[in-house]
């Protein structure tokens, strides 16, 4: 079975809901962790991997995917447990909320000492409103997959089907995003806005630049 890089990141990130979740992710979900402009891009892929007979997908079932077979690990040195393989899955925005890009299908060997929790995947950051806390233009930020989250932690949320990287402040009455720079407007999240955690920050990576 030959696979792209982006057909094999959207089967592993299918493979960990099953795992984690017990329900595989949403199309609206595959485009938001992959940093897809549109669902669409996200159903050509599942179509694709559909072809390939690396998942069947059932009609009229929101959530209607299903793997043919056990997910093949990502290549680790077998001699260091301390060596995570983490994809690239696409960038997420320090500043207003954007429509995530793909960023690149690259595959990033680290240490996982440099990481607390240890992540999923990485994500580009693009902007700079979380400069305060050493998160600039350009570096990979650790993501470790979760929907939970506290008051006080730098979460990667969803707003609306778009993704950024922020400071999550919980309120009896309202959520707030907030940024780590003056020249930035904290975001309200509104009553009944779709909205969601995708992960907490757990580190970062800055390549040379």
């Amino acid at each position: 079975m030959n696979l792209t890089d982006t057909q094999q990141a959207i089967l592993d990130l299918i493979a960990d809901r099953i795992e984690t979740d017990g329900a595989p992710p949403s199309q609206t979900e595959i485009a938001s962790a992959l940093g897809f402009s549109s669902v669409r891009a996200a159903q050509y892929h599942l179509e694709a991997l559909e072809q390939a007979g690396a998942i069947k997908r059932i009609p009229g079932q929101a959530r209607g995917i299903r793997l043919v077979q056990p997910r093949t690990p990502a290549p680790v040195p077998a001699a260091n447990d301390d060596v995570l393989s983490l994809p690239v899955l696409g960038q997420v925005a320090a500043g207003l909320p954007i429509g995530a890009d793909i960023g690149s299908d690259q595959v990033v060997l680290m240490d996982k000492n440099f990481f607390a929790p240890s992540p999923d995947y990485l994500l580009k950051v693009k902007g700079d409103s979380m400069r305060d806390e050493g998160i600039f233009d350009g570096d990979l930020i650790g993501v470790h997959r979760t929907r939970d989250a506290r008051s006080g932690q730098i979460v990667v949320a969803r707003i609306d089907d778009e993704i950024t990287v922020k400071l999550l402040k919980i309120a009896k009455d309202r959520i707030r995003l907030l940024p780590r720079n003056p020249d930035y407007a904290p975001i309200e999240v509104a009553p009944g806005q779709d909205f969601e955690i995708e992960g907490l920050y757990c580190g970062l990576v800055r390549p040379n630049r």
